[in-house]
């Protein structure tokens, strides 16, 4: 995992902040300066910040757990929902369904529900149904799949969260602490990252910034999962010993 560039998260607007009307006392530490009304995000905390938190998701992907994101606004749903399916981990881009993780049985039990209508899809028991029937099975699987689609092959809880804007998605926050889910957060100047435990302190309200930081934390997960598969096929090769052939070597292409 390289460093992070201070230059390149300046090009991506990481360091706006809010207004200082309305920030946060708690984010002090990692504001530099004031310019225009305006709190500027100090750039080498977020770089350290950010390859901090980089290297633990790295971890919790190598151990096999999930990471689930979770962005509800506007500029960050489609960026996020693009970086976590390049990584295949779920995401929450849509509405955060309460219980989500709290009562995770529930949640559960609705991707099942999902699961099969597709099953009776595939199957034939779909066309026997009457046309009202199949209209309202129709209906209920959309409604599932906008709200759980992206987390339906989510079996056990996520190893972590990793939220764009605490205070919008405070609900997520409140059900990840009461199960003791770690939680990895991009902070804005006008939120309280007491509430996290990975802070990026950045602007999480430009798609520019938001891009980047995901881009970034994507990555070492990406780099996570490698070293999972390449460990797992290690074993796989020290289990079935290659037997011993006349062949001769291929050639390189």
């Amino acid at each position: 995992m390289g460093k992070v560039d201070v230059k390149d998260l300046l090009d991506n607007g990481v360091h706006f902040g809010h207004l200082t009307r309305k920030w946060d006392p708690n984010m002090a530490p990692f504001i530099y300066m004031e310019r225009n009304g305006i709190h500027i995000i100090n750039l080498y905390k977020t770089a350290a910040k950010l390859e901090e938190a980089s290297k633990a998701l790295s971890k919790i992907a190598a151990s096999g757990r999930k990471i689930l994101f979770v962005a509800t606004k506007k500029q960050a749903k489609d960026i996020v929902a693009e970086k976590a399916s390049n990584v295949n981990m779920p995401y929450i881009t849509e509405r955060w369904p309460g219980g989500m993780l709290t009562n995770f049985v529930t949640i559960r039990k609705a991707v099942k529900k999902m699961a099969s209508i597709d099953r009776m899809k595939k199957d034939g028991t779909f066309n026997t149904l009457s046309k009202k029937e199949r209209l309202q099975v129709d209906r209920l699987r959309a409604k599932l799949e906008k709200n759980l689609g992206s987390i339906s092959d989510m079996t056990r809880l996520p190893g972590a969260l990793f939220i764009v804007d605490i205070k919008r998605e405070h609900i997520a926050i409140k059900e990840a602490q009461k199960l003791n889910i770690p939680i990895f957060a991009m902070v804005d100047t006008n939120s309280d990252p007491r509430q996290v435990d990975f802070v990026i302190p950045s602007n999480d309200d430009a798609s520019k910034s938001i891009n980047k930081i995901l881009t970034t934390v994507t990555e070492a997960v990406a780099e996570g999962l490698a070293h999972r598969k390449a460990e797992k096929e290690g074993k796989t090769a020290d289990a079935n010993p290659a037997p011993a052939t006349e062949t001769a070597p291929k050639e390189e292409e």
